[in-house]
């Protein structure tokens, strides 16, 4: 296995989820729409950037799906803590973008030969 192409397509997934997180933050940002929505008009905004990527490298939509999930998955754990009063705002997005990234990284390692090989 190539664990270099891996890594790098694991890097170039982070980056394209953060240029979507900036990039479209810049429309979006000025939004008050509260932490939950908040967050789920950010985990749109980060899928668009991975999923303009993926499919510009040849993944399949269920591959790109598959990562895009990721980006909403974190809400399953951080909205109940959120509405418990468990962590305030800040602590919601916080548990989120922690969550996300191990979450992405499960998603490649389960489907590790759509990642380990450069895409046209």
């Amino acid at each position: 296995m190539n664990w270099t192409r891996f890594v790098l397509h694991y890097l170039e997934m982070v980056i394209a989820m953060f240029a979507g997180m900036f990039l479209l933050g810049l429309i979006t940002g000025g939004w008050d729409l509260g932490p939950e929505a908040g967050y789920l008009v950010m985990a749109v905004n980060m899928s668009i950037g991975m999923a303009v990527v993926m499919v510009l490298r040849g993944h399949s939509w269920p591959r790109t799906l598959e990562m895009c999930a990721a980006m909403f998955a974190p809400a399953v754990i951080a909205f109940p803590l959120f509405w418990a009063g468990a962590v305030d705002d800040h602590g919601l997005m916080m548990i989120a973008h922690v969550v996300m990234f191990p979450l992405m990284l499960a998603v490649m390692l389960r489907r590790r030969e759509d990642y380990v090989h450069a895409h046209h």
